[in-house]
């Protein structure tokens, strides 16, 4: 019997990778328009590259850059960066398609719901109340609350805790399959391939179960506590 579903935020709930794609582009057109002299190509490779290295959650990250680059930072260019991205992240916040249908779907089955999350704390529910989904969710793990990513057990561990429920009665749902499902199935838990939020080209994801539409999950949910 499935009791929990617990589900990643990014690329699975969200198109955050979209996000932050258009977010930069937008920075990089706003800088270049305040007087910055670089390719925009060449700019957007630049903030990309540290965010692959440092984190895709830098909040500080154009400072790097123009740091990095020019060995300043002038703050018109920074403002223009800062304004370009804000502006064009909200515009392209948004979830997948049937992202509350299902969720909506899986509370009135009486499964209960949380998230697990390498972001730190406020980004995380940032997101979670900018997409208006902070009603369906029980508890919510962050990097935060444990100080490890997936696929440490850590993280697993604590939401299972929160949600009191066995490693058995709950399938995890994310996009990463180095992190998401090979955490979770380390521990027990079923898993759910979010495949439509495949960023890294996987070919096998080792999941229990893959989704093409995050609504599939309902279906899946209603076969396996039928069974049970």
């Amino acid at each position: 019997m499935i009791k929990a579903v617990i589900l990643d935020i990014d690329n699975t709930l969200m198109d955050f990778m979209r996000m932050k794609r258009a977010a930069v582009d937008a920075a990089a057109d706003a800088m270049l328009d305040a007087g910055l002299t670089m390719g925009k190509e060449e700019l957007r490779d630049k903030i990309f590259e540290i965010y692959w290295k440092e984190g895709i959650e830098d909040q500080n990250i154009f400072d790097k850059v123009l740091m990095k680059e020019f060995g300043k930072v002038d703050p018109k260019i920074l403002a223009a960066g800062i304004i370009g991205y804000k502006r064009a992240k909200e515009g392209h916040f948004t979830l997948y398609p049937h992202v509350k249908m299902a969720l909506t779907d899986l509370l009135k089955m009486g499964v209960r719901m949380g998230v697990v999350s390498d972001a730190p704390r406020l980004s995380v529910w940032l997101r979670i109340v900018g997409l208006g989904l902070h009603h369906f969710f029980d508890h919510v793990v962050t990097f935060d609350d444990t100080g490890e990513k997936k696929p440490s057990p850590k993280p697993f561990q604590k939401i299972l805790s929160l949600m009191g429920c066995e490693p058995g009665e709950a399938i995890m749902v994310g996009d990463w399959a180095e992190r998401d499902i090979k955490g979770a199935k380390a521990l027990g838990m079923r898993t759910a391939w979010a495949k439509y939020g495949n960023e890294f080209d996987t070919p096998v994801s080792g999941a229990d179960f893959e989704l093409n539409d995050i609504y599939d999950l309902v279906g899946i949910l209603r076969k396996l506590n039928a069974a049970a």
